[in-house]
């Protein structure tokens, strides 16, 4: 009961963290980052192999570039750093040129290329078997299989989620927040305000490739494993569908669209009963999943939290003396 219990709040602050980047990138900014698990992959791979020994351990079944053995928590930063500076390549490519539409079909052409990539290249990181045998963090102190490890990590794992939404709180609060708004409502109009809608978009772009590799991080320490198969772009639409259903550009829509979709919907499924040809249960998953985003976009495009827009009432006209319509309504 306590590893059952454990994984879901683990799996829930993963999602909480990749929706929460989502949401900065396509609730508040308008970037539909469909490449968004490739950050995730690339900060779980950096972790892994910052954190596991040579590939001539363990009895060389593996193979892998690397392998430093570094402690923790360097191999979190690392991943975190990796999300972020993989960033701007990426938005250099397509952020400068392309328009919203072309950018999603760009980028979600570069998550299929990275995936034949590194499972086409078993020396890399493992092609397609991918990564086994990863190092939990303190695992050479603590029993990483008892009670108090478990729920010491799921704490941890949450915290980092609480600090990361506070993070996101003060960004969509900020001035930088409002101009990203209004680059996703008007790009036109901000750009002839004077707003660098390049430089806004990448900013927020590497902040959200600095969240993915975290909870990249976060995920592969707990399960210890890590696979081309795991990371997916059928992954990135969960991920969207969250946030659609949660309410695109307020966080808390963001964590709540994290807890229905990819913890309850997901954790609900696997107590069906098996009917059907195999395969049949995750299919239909994908189905209901495509059936809520078309839903919530038909129905109710702003979520279940909608995002909070300020209202500014007109300020009163004053009223001056000898005017002939003066006092008059």
């Amino acid at each position: 009961m306590t590893y059952y219990l454990t994984t879901v709040l683990v799996y829930a602050a993963v999602d909480i963290l990749a929706c929460l980047a989502i949401s900065l990138q396509f609730g508040v900014s308008g970037i539909v980052n469909f490449s968004f698990i490739i950050f995730q992959a690339a900060g779980a791979y950096t972790a892994a192999v910052l954190s596991l020994p040579r590939d001539t351990a363990n009895g060389g079944f593996q193979t892998y570039i690397l392998g430093l053995n570094l402690s923790f928590p360097l191999p979190w930063i690392a991943a975190t750093l990796v999300g972020a500076l993989l960033a701007p390549p990426i938005g250099l490519v397509v952020l400068r040129r392309l328009r919203s539409d072309y950018q999603a079909i760009a980028m979600l052409v570069l998550s299929v290329i990275a995936s034949l990539v590194v499972t086409n290249t078993p020396a890399f990181l493992g092609g397609a078997a991918g990564l086994s045998l990863v190092p939990q963090p303190l695992s050479d102190k603590f029993n990483p299989y008892s009670d108090g490890y478990l729920w010491a990590y799921t704490a941890g794992a949450l915290v980092l989620a609480v600090v990361v939404f506070f993070i996101a709180q003060r960004i969509i609060n900020s001035p930088y927040g409002r101009s990203l708004r209004a680059l996703r409502e008007n790009e036109v109009a901000a750009k002839a305000l004077g707003k660098n809608a390049v430089a806004l978009k990448m900013t927020v772009f590497v902040v959200g490739g600095a969240i993915a590799g975290l909870s990249g991080a976060i995920l592969v320490g707990f399960i210890t494993t890590w696979a081309p198969s795991t990371w997916l772009y059928p992954e990135t639409l969960i991920l969207f569908a969250a946030v659609i259903v949660g309410g695109r550009g307020n966080n808390f829509g963001a964590v709540l669209g994290a807890l229905l979709v990819p913890v309850g919907f997901e954790e609900a499924t696997r107590y069906l009963p098996p009917f059907g040809p195999p395969g049949l249960i995750p299919a239909l998953e994908w189905v209901c999943i495509g059936g809520l985003i078309l839903g919530f976009l038909w129905f109710r495009p702003r979520g279940v939290l909608p995002e909070r827009r300020r209202v500014f009432a007109a300020r009163p006209q004053p009223v001056v003396a000898g005017e002939p319509n003066a006092g008059r309504d």
